[in-house]
């Protein structure tokens, strides 16, 4: 049994009282909108090279404590270091113990790419045995298969993948995009990403899958052309690497980028049409695939 303390706060303290509250002996610390649900709910995206956003100025702190911890004084503790003058109105709820594993498989089915392409966790059977089934569990790498730029990046690849052509994932994360490229028939496949354990990560999946793919860090040089290069990244390091993924696509090869917003896709043609012209191929709940084909 545990103990979830919520408390109010607001931006400028939200995260002092989180850190506070971790020292005081919670085992876990979050932050919600404490107005999410609301009009006034404010969601929040980040992009390398942006300035982080604030905290929400109405913000819950979630803290879950051992349920014979001292929470009361644990709390005047917190409250104190972070500079209320009294503790802050909060409400208590018990935590059941349950089979967290058995919950968090719960939570993640087999993911329908197209009639052909599934992605099935371990714990599952394939709902379709004779369709290309990829073995994927959650982990630290991006890329279950469940986000829409991930979906739509997936779609792209068993529309104009061909036997033998040639395939570069770059950011490959969990290396999704890279298995389904060699489950699908490619030849050479090659997966980068800037994350040493993302490639790890994406290692360990290829060789569940038992494809080859050659994987390596972006800081290591590659210089060679592909077929086709597929890259679910943001619009920011998308525009920064314009001329680097470009030369990576050799002449009439294709290129497809995800991990755009229906809002950002004009900055990153933009950015991309010395090289490919590049259009808008897919939509998904606000996302986009832009794809163009190399002169």
């Amino acid at each position: 049994m545990w103990i979830n303390v919520t408390i109010l706060a607001d931006a400028n303290r939200a995260e002092q009282l989180s850190d506070a509250l971790m020292d005081e002996g919670a085992l876990s610390v979050s932050i919600e909108d404490a107005d999410a649900g609301t009009d006034a709910e404010r969601p929040q995206f980040g992009e390398p090279g942006m300035a982080p956003a604030s905290l929400w100025d109405h913000s819950r702190v979630l803290a879950l404590f051992d349920k014979n911890a001292d929470i009361t004084s644990a709390l005047a503790r917190a409250s104190g270091a972070v500079g209320f003058e009294q503790v802050p109105s909060f409400t208590l709820e018990d935590v059941a113990e349950q089979n967290w594993v058995q919950l968090t498989q719960s939570q993640f089915d087999p993911i329908r790419i197209t009639d052909r392409l599934w992605i099935v966790p371990s714990w599952h059977e394939a709902p379709n045995p004779d369709a290309i089934n990829i073995a994927l569990d959650p982990g630290m790498a991006f890329g279950t298969g469940s986000h829409p730029t991930t979906q739509l990046c997936l779609e792209w690849l068993e529309a104009v993948v061909t036997p033998g052509a040639t395939v570069l994932d770059y950011g490959c994360g969990s290396g999704i995009l890279a298995i389904a490229a060699s489950r699908l028939g490619a030849g050479r496949v090659a997966g980068v990403d800037i994350d040493e354990k993302a490639v790890d990560a994406a290692r360990d999946n290829a060789e569940r899958n038992q494809v080859n793919i050659e994987l390596q860090i972006s800081a290591k040089p590659l210089t060679d052309q592909f077929d086709l290069v597929v890259a679910n990244i943001l619009t920011n390091p998308l525009c920064v690497l314009a001329p680097a993924l470009c030369a990576h696509v050799a002449p009439g090869g294709q290129l497809a980028l995800s991990g755009v917003l229906d809002t950002q896709t004009q900055q990153v043609i933009d950015a991309y049409a010395p090289w490919i012209a590049l259009k808008v191929g897919k939509t998904h709940d606000g996302w986009a695939r832009l794809e163009g084909t190399k002169p």
